[in-house]
């Protein structure tokens, strides 16, 4: 489970086997018992959720925005 940074104590990350075949470039948010998978296209956006409040969310797909590059590079690099 690699994890891509960190912000405001909630761990992003994504599973070393992401499907067969594989999904589309996604992450996923952990903060104690609450967990999320948000999507990075078309747009950012909450695909799941489990714990996280509307406003957690927000600020959620607000952080996945601000390091979006960041995903994706690392995406690329573990899947390659």
């Amino acid at each position: 489970m690699p994890v891509v940074f960190r912000y405001n104590g909630i761990r992003f990350f994504f599973y070393s086997n992401e499907g067969d075949p594989r999904e589309p470039v996604h992450i996923h948010a952990q903060l104690g018992s609450s967990v999320a998978k948000i999507w990075l296209y078309p747009d950012v956006h909450v695909a799941s959720s489990s714990g996280f409040s509307a406003k957690e969310q927000a600020l959620l797909m607000q952080a996945v925005e601000q390091n979006r590059e960041l995903i994706e590079r690392r995406w690329n690099e573990h899947f390659s």
